[in-house]
């Protein structure tokens, strides 16, 4: 018998002893798959603040507690001793379990519980000779069985297709896994409190659309059967909530899921999470005011300083941040200077002599040198500012510079973290970008959306002075908890089926 199927053979004996031990918990009538709620009291991570002055000496506490959670190691310590650690959402509680506490019954219920298996627990705390808060357990009872046997707990869920296809054993086996999505959610929280606290309306708009905008990237297609219509997922949120300002909403964010059908790698996944937000009557100066508080305050709440480790580097989000012009930038680590970059075939002329294919258009040429001889660069969190309108079509031209628009974007770790622009309101200039946007779809860029006319006509009825801003909370969160792939910190990323 080959490896696998002795694996395969040990698996299924695992499962036949769990099902033994589920039938002979039935028949002590204590079916683990009976009750329908249980009263938990404490969570692991409130009794250790709670009974943080407890000490070996101290006499144990009076006070009953009841938790609930999963069996995820158990240590006899004779024929009528043992203990147990139990895992919640919070963390781990040791559990002592003793036969004249429990009965001669109750004890053997206990004995036929399999790691993993789901039980309340309740009792009083104590700490014990080798200083653990532990929970004397009174009673138990059986929750859930798990008929599944774990992976070995030595080495754990290591595989990492297999971490992700079953995240379910992944949290459940590795707690720094479940530290992360704690950390993701925390962020989230914060992130809405922030804008909450100034002023802006969480919106919500369509993930379906006749025509995805807003972005430079190709949707996917879906079809609404009712309506006999096909439809794209949205690529982003933005013409939607512009939409919102011209009706005078004024300060509009959203926090939700973005599809772009694009390739995998470290820092993009097609399906992604961001907070897109806009603020009437703002330019992007006050925009950037706000990003880089938000970004101060999202790393203290996470790491309680302005250092936060990424990899081998330590990186500081202590304000204010640095800031270079985006031409400059491109000067001062490739040589290559604006006058040439816009004038025509000169960024192609600079793909060239860098050894890069050439690129269909003219923007994506300059966005490749960019990602070639900037991005590198720039590890400490950097707000680049001042880009080429040929790459920026939504955004509004600088008063004395008309080929640079308002717009900065904010990297840190050498990837993009925030896009901001002041947002362009004149609905002549949209319209003819609109039309430079088709004759580039025409000569190959197809990232480029179809036009968005009616965007053009809700512009027309008038939208304030307005700045926009997009974060993508996922390589946020790979930032603040320190992920080298995006993968990490999305629950249920997408595989191809087994």
């Amino acid at each position: 018998m080959g490896a696998e199927g002795e694996l395969g053979r040990r698996e299924a004996e695992l499962r036949a002893a769990r099902r033994a031990s589920l039938e002979a918990l039935r028949s002590r009538g204590a079916d683990p798959f009976a009750a329908t709620r249980y009263a938990v009291t404490a969570h692991a991570s409130e009794l250790i603040a709670r009974y943080a002055g407890l000490t070996p000496e101290s006499p144990a506490g009076a006070e009953s507690v009841a938790v609930a959670g999963r069996v995820m190691s158990v240590r006899t310590m004779g024929k009528g001793a043992a203990f147990a650690d139990l895992w919640d959402r919070s963390g781990r509680v040791q559990l002592y379990v003793r036969k004249d506490a429990l009965g001669e019954g109750g004890f053997a219920l206990f004995e036929l519980l399999d790691l993993g298996d789901v039980i309340g627990a309740a009792g009083t705390m104590f700490r014990s000779k080798t200083g653990e808060l532990t929970l004397r357990v009174a009673s138990f009872e059986a929750l859930s069985k798990s008929l599944a046997p774990l992976p070995d707990k030595w080495h754990g869920l290591v595989d990492v297709e297999k971490r992700y296809r079953q995240r379910y054993v992944d949290l459940m086996m590795n707690e720094h896994v479940r530290k992360i999505f704690l950390t993701r959610s925390k962020i989230v929280a914060e992130m809405r409190r922030f804008c909450d606290a100034r002023g802006f309306i969480e919106c919500e708009t369509p993930a379906m659309l006749n025509v995805a905008g807003g972005a430079a990237a190709r949707p996917f297609r879906t079809h609404h059967n009712a309506l006999d219509l096909d439809l794209d997922l949205r690529i982003a949120t933005e013409l939607n909530l512009k939409r919102l300002v011209v009706g005078g909403l004024e300060r509009v964010y959203e926090i939700g899921r973005i599809f772009r059908n694009e390739g995998i790698d470290t820092t993009h996944n097609p399906e992604f999470t961001m907070l897109e937000l806009y603020a009437a009557y703002w330019s992007v100066h006050e925009m950037m005011e706000f990003n880089e508080e938000l970004f101060a305050q999202l790393v203290d709440a996470v790491a309680g300083s302005t250092e936060i480790a990424y990899g081998d580097r330590r990186i500081s989000f202590a304000r204010p941040f640095k800031r270079v012009a985006y031409f400059d930038a491109i000067e001062r680590h490739g040589g290559f200077d604006r006058t040439t970059l816009l004038e025509p075939g000169g960024a192609q002329r600079a793909l060239a002599s860098l050894e890069l294919p050439p690129s269909p258009t003219h923007g994506q040429a300059l966005d490749k040198i960019f990602e070639r001889v900037v991005e590198p660069h720039l590890s400490d969190p950097t707000f680049v500012y001042d880009y080429p309108v040929v790459i920026s079509p939504l955004a509004k031209r600088k008063p004395d510079d008309p080929q640079i628009v308002d717009r900065y974007e904010l990297f840190g770790a050498n990837f993009e973290l925030s896009n901001a622009f002041t947002e362009l309101n004149d609905p002549d200039d949209q319209r003819a970008r609109f039309e430079a946007q088709i004759a580039e779809r025409r000569a190959g860029n197809e990232e480029l959306p179809p036009p968005d006319w009616d965007f053009v006509h809700a512009l027309e009825y008038g939208m304030p002075p307005t700045a926009g801003i997009d974060i993508g909370v996922d390589r946020l969160v790979m930032l603040l908890t320190n992920q080298q792939s995006i993968r990490e910190v999305i629950l249920f990323p997408l595989q191809r089926p087994t």
